[in-house]
């Protein structure tokens, strides 16, 4: 049996979800870990599906997730989260953002976002929802929602022991790093 962890952080272009796997890639990194890092853009500048796999363990060998071995899905925005839900693991967990995107063809008024997204995931895999964008306007800067939804994987992963304020420090802006790192211990503690 393999000792390595997949991380799935899935989003919406401008959320910040390349940022969250450079932070995380830099904390395991420095803890000793063997990580492999692959992210997809798609159509990121214009709001498309942005996804970040990150996997992490003694030795790894391969960047890429396929479906049914991530360990944790972290979704940015709340549909997203459905378009990867099978990339999950029989054992998986999901964290999702209960926030919404409205893509091009729902701005256009061509589609209607989904009703009932959440219940569908939850039916399907053991699932904690956060209002990141709640939490980040708390800490007082709405632009740190991804590292609310940071701190929420670092706790559910039982990663707490690496210094990720220090990983934090590393690849956020200068004079950014203690309002993200404010965010990162409010979003550690959303989680049991």
């Amino acid at each position: 049996m393999s000792d390595v962890k997949n991380i799935l952080l899935v989003g919406v272009g401008g959320q910040g979800t390349i940022l969250v796997g450079k932070i995380l890639s830099t904390g395991l990194m420095d803890a000793g870990y063997d990580v492999k890092m692959s992210e997809v853009h798609g159509m990121a500048q214009r709001g498309g599906s942005v996804s970040n796999q990150v996997r992490y363990g003694k030795k790894v060998y391969s960047p890429i997730i396929d479906k049914g071995q991530a360990d944790i899905l972290v979704s940015f925005e709340t549909m997203e989260a459905l378009r990867w839900l099978e990339y999950l693991s029989p054992k998986g967990k999901a964290v999702v953002n209960d926030y919404r995107i409205p893509s091009a063809p729902i701005l256009m008024g061509k589609n209607d976002y989904p009703e009932g997204v959440l219940e569908i995931i939850k039916s399907k895999v053991p699932t904690t929802v956060i209002k990141a964008a709640e939490v980040a306007k708390e800490v007082g800067n709405g632009r740190t929602m991804n590292i609310v939804l940071f701190g929420a994987l670092v706790k559910g992963m039982k990663l707490t022991d690496i210094n990720w304020e220090e990983a934090i420090r590393q690849n956020v802006k200068t004079g950014m790093a203690d309002i993200n790192i404010k965010a990162f211990n409010a979003g550690l503690a959303l989680v049991d």
